[in-house]
C-alpha cells in the first residue's frame, strides 16, 4: 500500500469532511484530492470507476478503494487508528448505532436541510426540520452525563455525527435547545488536528 491514502472530496460536503477530519484527527497520512462537482467531475468515467454512485468521498489506499463516508471511517480506524473503534462487542455495537443515525436521521434531517439552503436542493424543508429534531434529541440524550457518544474517548461515532450537526444552523436547524450537543461540538473542535468544514452564510448563519 502507498504511504498516504488519497481522499477524493468536495470542500462543502459534510460526508467528505467526515473522512478528511478523521484522517487529520487520527494523524493518518493522506492526500486530499478535490473533486469539481460543478464541472461534473464526479460523473466522469474515471470517478465512476471508483464509485458508480458518483458521490464523494472516495478513499484510495493502494489497490483498496472504499466509498461511503461511514465505510471509510471504519476502514481507516481498523487499518490505521484502532483507538477510534472499540473492539469489544458492546462498544462496537454502540458505535454502529450512531453510524446508523448518521446515515439515517442526520442525513435526512440536518444534512437535507442544509442541502436546501446551500445548494437549493429540491427537498421538503418541513420533513428535513422534523427529522433533524429527532436526530438532535437522540444526540442530546446520548450525551447526557458523557463527553463522547461511546465510552470515555472520541470514536468514529463522534466523527460521523459531527459535521452535519455542527453545520445544522446553515439549514435553519437551531442548536440552542441542545446544551449537551453544543458542549460536545466544542470538545470535538478542541481535539488536536481538528480542521473545520467551510461555513456558508445561509439559514441561521449570518456571517
Amino acid at each position: 500500500m502507498s504511504n498516504a491514502v488519497r481522499i477524493h472530496h468536495f470542500a462543502k460536503s459534510g460526508h467528505a469532511h467526515r473522512a478528511l477530519v478523521f484522517a487529520k484527527l487520527a494523524g493518518i497520512a493522506h492526500d486530499a484530492v478535490p473533486v469539481d462537482l460543478a464541472a461534473g467531475a464526479h460523473k466522469s468515467p474515471e470517478f465512476l470507476a471508483m464509485n458508480p454512485n458518483g458521490q464523494v468521498p472516495v478513499l484510495e489506499d493502494g489497490e483498496v478503494v472504499v466509498s461511503d463516508s461511514n465505510a471509510i471511517l471504519v476502514y481507516l480506524a481498523r487499518t490505521y487508528a484502532p483507538d477510534w473503534m472499540p473492539t469489544d462487542p458492546v462498544g462496537e455495537a454502540n458505535v454502529q448505532r450512531w453510524l446508523t443515525l448518521a446515515a439515517g436521521e442526520i442525513a435526512f434531517g440536518s444534512c437535507a436541510a442544509r442541502l436546501i439552503t446551500v445548494f437549493d436542493a429540491p427537498l421538503d424543508p418541513e420533513f428535513a426540520a422534523a427529522t433533524a429534531e429527532k436526530a438532535m434529541q437522540k444526540l442530546e440524550h446520548g450525551l447526557t452525563g458523557s463527553d463522547w457518544l461511546v465510552g470515555a474517548r472520541p470514536t468514529i461515532a463522534d466523527v460521523a455525527s459531527y459535521s452535519y450537526t455542527a453545520h445544522a444552523p446553515e439549514g435553519n436547524v437551531s442548536l440552542e435547545p441542545y446544551p449537551n450537543i453544543r458542549a460536545w461540538l466544542a470538545r470535538f473542535e478542541a481535539l488536536p488536528g481538528f480542521e473545520p468544514m467551510p461555513a456558508t452564510a445561509v439559514g441561521l448563519v449570518t456571517e
